[in-house]
């Protein structure tokens, strides 16, 4: 994907990737932030509880 973040100074490439991920069994959500959110029971809920955490953080800003 190519394009301009509001915070980015100039147009760069961005790979997004799944964010969720599988650790001993137990899902879990990566951030920007460089954090892991979790543990989740399901594949499903880790997605939907990403998706909570963006709009979390887009009211914040």
């Amino acid at each position: 994907m190519y394009g301009k973040r509001a915070q980015d100074p100039v147009d760069t490439v961005h790979y997004r990737s799944d964010r969720v991920i599988l650790i001993n069994g137990e899902f879990f959500f990566t951030t920007r932030e460089n954090t892991q959110e979790g543990p989740y029971p399901t594949r499903e809920r880790a997605a939907q509880e990403t998706q909570a955490y963006i709009e979390r953080m887009q009211r914040r800003a």
